[in-house]
């Protein structure tokens, strides 16, 4: 079991991708791998989280947008979009979000409370 990203004082942004994928997942699963560890040693890259049943949810979080953008033109991350838009995913939608607050006893600690939940 992971834990969720140990995330840096807010803000900082995440971007959240939702898929669906196809029938065709030959080599999904590799690239997959590959990217996330390519991600990981992007200037600006802070974490990630991924789930996957039926639909998969990968969030990573990131320094600012200038990081974003950079892992987006990266050329082999450009090659695995193709691809899964080619081929691996039956659907799939992309957010940008910037956070502006977390909490939870799986972040690091602050000294501030929430003002809600």
């Amino acid at each position: 079991m992971s834990a969720p990203a140990a995330t840096p004082e807010p803000p900082y942004y995440a971007v959240v991708f939702t898929s669906v994928l196809g029938e065709d997942t030959a080599g999904y699963g590799d690239m997959a791998a590959r990217m996330v560890e390519l991600a990981s040693r992007q200037d600006g890259f802070l974490g990630v989280e991924s789930a996957r049943e039926n639909l998969g949810i990968t969030v990573s979080y990131w320094r600012d947008l200038a990081s974003i953008r950079a892992w987006r033109d990266h050329l082999d991350h450009a090659e695995a979009r193709r691809l899964g838009r080619e081929r691996w995913y039956r659907t799939y939608a992309l957010r940008i979000c910037r956070v502006e607050r977390d909490y939870g006893p799986a972040l690091p600690a602050r000294d501030r409370v929430p003002t809600d939940t």
